[in-house]
């Protein structure tokens, strides 16, 4: 074996490796190490070299961490097995481009000086994370800062910066090692440095960047645990109704919550007296249901809504963000219906911006399945929205890494926004995720349950919701600047 297909062969383990940093195993320095390695790696390598090494990194990430892809499109989509499986793989390989451009620009503007390549590495790390959320409507899963939610010391930034800044940070303190690895010389700055780091995350997360207003709010979430396979069979139509009906009435609270579209229906299929039934448990005690539902408009367009029922009429909520070929089908790939089997796979979207829900003295925002992943779309209904509430069918993933994965991600938009986070889900994961970003109480997933609790509204906002991505963005721009200039001298 070369030296290059060891090394290709190393960074292929240590993206596999950075897995377990996430959830649910949370060996949140994993990630860190992983990139150090790779960094180490990276240290002498060609442009070309090391975005070999970047893709490698990234193969491993995400053959290991969202292998689920498959359980989606076979398992549930009904695509053939082979099929499938090369959907994956190829979508996997697709995201390990962003790793391998992280790479090639470090190697392409390094300049040999420890602090300005750490700073370099860690904004092209960034940046390739950053455009991995956006690019082709953008799929962030693994970002590298949502391993290090509590208890990461690191979890402080995360109010401040977002998600991406939490990876900037992370990624900053796994390249100083990586680059200095083996140089006594630089040893004693590099660890005052990532000391010095992980103290100001810690210090952060004693900062109450939010408040809570207004009294408590008694919750009930709602999870049905209906096969996915048998979810839109009509014939299985009356056994949802039935379902959430009796959940609802032995588990009251002022806000009942169940999940995304809970009930294999139209909103205005809904029998009116069933929706009166479904409220009667709430209001009760002056408070409100929030439902998840398929929701048609007067032209004949549907939407993956959030529909909550007043005096007035419905206050709705339409996912904006939709998911594709789950939900949408881009253009030039309506080929690809024929081999998938999935019902109500061709909504609208939303509008971008939508008010909050009032509900039971709360100002709820909602945001459905995968829409939490994008943090600042999330910030859109902030600080006016006092309460985030997500409403999810991960049945599509089946039994797999995509479950905790999921929570965890919820658990970086509560600290982001300084907000509770609901998490109501047909099989699971069902949580109450509190503004410091921990779970304080989950339903076992694959069973029917409820999950009773009592949050409080927050006011207030955190400088993310303040900033958005902005302040992470100028410091990979910062990062940036420096080599790029150094480069275009080094060409005159």
């Amino acid at each position: 074996m070369s030296r290059a297909t060891l090394h290709f062969a190393v960074a292929f383990l240590l993206g596999a490796a950075a897995v377990l940093g996430f959830a649910p195993f949370q060996l949140f320095p994993l990630p860190i190490l992983a990139l150090a390695a790779l960094a180490w790696l990276w240290r002498q390598a060609s442009p070309r070299r090391a975005a070999s090494l970047g893709f490698a990194f990234g193969a491993g990430l995400f053959l290991a961490g969202v292998s689920w892809v498959y359980v989606s499109l076979h398992v549930f989509g009904g695509m053939p097995p082979l099929l499938a499986g090369l959907a994956a793989f190829l979508f996997c390989c697709l995201l390990a481009l962003f790793p391998a451009l992280a790479g090639f620009l470090f190697a392409r503007l390094r300049r040999d000086r420890v602090w300005t390549d750490a700073l370099l590495a860690a904004a092209a790390w960034t940046l390739t994370e950053w455009l991995r959320g956006w690019v082709l409507t953008g799929f962030p899963w693994l970002a590298f800062g949502y391993a290090q939610t509590p208890p990461s010391p690191l979890a402080g930034f995360a109010p401040v910066l977002g998600v991406y800044g939490v990876g900037f940070v992370a990624a900053l303190i796994a390249v100083l090692a990586g680059l200095t690895f083996g140089e006594r010389r630089h040893w004693l700055q590099t660890g005052v440095a990532i000391v010095a780091l992980l103290a100001v995350g810690a210090g952060l997360m004693r900062i109450e960047w939010t408040q809570p207003a207004g009294r408590p709010l008694s919750v009930s979430l709602l999870q049905g645990n209906i096969e996915q396979s048998l979810k839109w069979k009509p014939e299985r139509l009356q056994q949802s109704l039935d379902t959430y009906l009796r959940l609802a009435r032995a588990h009251p609270a002022q806000l009942i919550v169940l999940p995304e579209t809970a009930l294999p229906l139209m909103l205005d299929q809904l029998p009116r007296d069933y929706v009166a039934e479904l409220r009667r448990p709430a209001l009760a005690l002056a408070g409100n249901v929030l439902l998840g539902i398929a929701a048609q408009d007067a032209q004949g367009r549907y939407y993956n809504s959030a529909v909550t029922f007043s005096a007035n009429g419905p206050q709705t909520y339409s996912k904006q963000h939709l998911v594709p070929f789950g939900e949408f089908t881009p253009p030039a790939f309506a080929w690809t219906m024929a081999l998938l089997k999935i019902p109500m796979s061709n909504f609208t979207p939303g509008a971008a911006v939508q008010p909050p829900l009032a509900i039971a003295g709360e100002k709820v925002a909602v945001n459905i399945c995968y829409e939490d992943v994008f943090g600042e779309e999330v910030i859109r209904a902030l600080p006016e929205a006092t309460l985030l509430v997500n409403l999810s069918n991960t049945a599509w993933f089946g039994d797999s890494l995509a479950q905790p994965q999921h929570l965890q991600i919820a658990q970086m938009r509560a600290l982001e926004t300084g907000r509770f986070m609901l998490r109501a889900t047909n099989t699971g994961m069902t949580a109450i995720v509190n503004p410091r970003g921990r779970v304080e109480r989950m339903l076992p997933p694959f069973g029917e349950g409820v999950l009773l609790g009592e949050v409080s509204g927050y006011g207030g906002a955190t400088p993310y919701v303040r900033w958005g991505n902005a302040a992470v963005l100028l410091l990979v721009v910062a990062g940036l600047a420096g080599p790029l200039l150094g480069l275009r001298r080094s060409a005159h």
